[in-house]
Formats: structure tokens, sequence, C-alpha cells
């Protein structure tokens, strides 16, 4: 059943699967909603984990009502469901996107977060595409159908679930949403990369091996990994989103992450 709070004026929708054990936070990327997670939660669950999925601000049953969509907001965001829930500290797992809001969450509020998750994150400010891709970029954050195509061929270890292809093209024809994405894709990360080294919290990379996005998943890993003192998990066969592509394989990686730093969370 959705959820949701008030903050800064508009409304947070979310899901509480609750389990026996630790929280854990799950947010989206930019353009994609909750339901990326599907596949992902059971796998958390049965790990004897509570799993709170949310949709960003102008995503999926949330609210497009915002003037702000950068990854610092919805680091506030993330943040203030968590006191809302009375709930920390709390794991926190974040794809592409929200990898720089992993970021600003850790350092703002370090106390309500035991370890925090970046999967295949864009947690820096990115060279400048070349003018060809520039071209391309704003045709996919242009026209929704481009954009669906888009996130559907960043799955490289087997097809988009079509279920979630059709509810994401439907959301995303919802007024404010492409707004809300164009906004996000021209948001400035720097806030949230220079707080990377205030990053105190335990942190995991992990990386699709096949993630298109970058020229080399497992450099870029290791390049933010090492900004924040984190370690790397590379999944093998996976592309930019291995929570849903690979749930098995991406829980087990992250599960193993959370024994390691057990005795540095307690």
């Amino acid at each position: 059943m959705t959820m949701s709070f008030e903050h800064e004026n508009g409304t947070i929708a979310y899901d509480d699967t609750r389990g026996e054990g630790a929280l854990v936070l799950c947010l989206p990327g930019l353009g994609v909603t909750r339901q990326t997670y599907a596949a992902f939660v059971p796998q958390l669950v049965a790990a004897g984990y509570r799993v709170v999925t949310m949709d960003l601000r102008g995503e999926g049953d949330s609210d497009a009502v915002w003037a702000d969509y950068s990854p610092e907001a919805i680091a506030r965001d993330a943040i203030a469901l968590l006191r809302h829930l009375g709930a920390g500290p709390a794991v926190l797992f974040t794809n592409s996107y929200t990898g720089a809001s992993a970021i600003w969450a850790a350092a703002e509020a370090p106390e309500l977060f035991a370890a925090i998750v970046l999967s295949d994150p864009f947690a820096r400010v990115m060279p400048k595409p070349n003018p060809v891709m520039r071209a391309a970029v704003w045709a996919v954050q242009t026209f929704r159908p481009l954009w669906v195509t888009y996130w559907a061929s960043l799955y490289k270890s087997g097809k988009a679930d079509p279920a979630e292809r059709a509810a994401l093209s439907a959301n995303l024809a919802e007024p404010g949403r492409m707004d809300a994405l164009r906004a996000m894709m021209a948001a400035d990360v720097s806030v949230c990369e220079a707080r990377s080294g205030e990053v105190r919290t335990p942190a995991l990379v992990l990386m699709g091996a096949e993630d298109p996005d970058f020229p080399d998943p497992a450099a870029e890993a290791r390049l933010i990994a090492g900004r924040i003192g984190g370690t790397v998990a590379m999944i093998e066969g996976a592309g930019h989103y291995p929570h849903s592509e690979l749930p098995a394989e991406t829980a087990a990686a992250v599960l193993a992450f959370l024994r390691e730093t057990e005795p540095a969370r307690a």
C-alpha cells in the first residue's frame, strides 16, 4: 500500500515492507519509480530487513510541484522520511542519480545512516559530452518514448520488465513528470561531490560490470569508492540497474557488505 508524508510543501510517496530487522531505504534513479525495486525488496526482506522504497520528488506517486529536483533536495527528502518514520540508523541504497544524494545525506545526517550503498552512481561532475551525445541527451529528455527506450537499453542481463516499462511510460505522461526529469538531468552535482570527503559512514559502491552509462564501470566504481572510503562490488553481466536485472546477486553483495560492516555499525 502506498504511503506518503508532507515535506517542503509537497508529498513524498513510499512503501514500507516491514521485516524484523534494520531498515533499508531504497531510492531509485531519475526517470524511474520505486517499482524498480520490486524484485530486490523480497531478497532483503527474506534476509530479515525492513525495506522502505521511496519515489523521488517528481516521480511515481510523489508530487511534481517543486522548483528544486537536485540530488541534495532528494537527500533532504530521504532524511525527512527517516525522521518521519522515527527510524534509523538505516542502510541507504541508491541508484544512478541518487548516488550523489547518498553522499550528501551521509555527510549531513550521519547519525541516521548505518551504511550507504551507491549502485551505478553519478556522484561527480562528469566530463562534458561531445556534440553528438549532447543531441542524444536532449532527445531522450524531451521525448517520453525515447526516454523509455533509453531506460530499457540500460538492461544488459535481459530485457526490462514489460509491465514496468508500460507503467513507467504512463507515469511520465502525467503533468510535470518530464519537467522533473529534465530538471534532474540539468542539476548541479558538484554540491554533493564536494562533500565526499565528509563521509564517514561505511560505504559500498556497487556497479553493473556492463553498465553502458560509463566508459569503464569498474574504474568509475573505484574512483567514487576512493573518495568516500568505500569498497567496490561488481555485478557481472548487469547493466545500469543490477538490483532489477540480477536481484539475488545484488542482494548477496549488499548483504555480504553489511555483515562485514556490523562491527563498525555496532
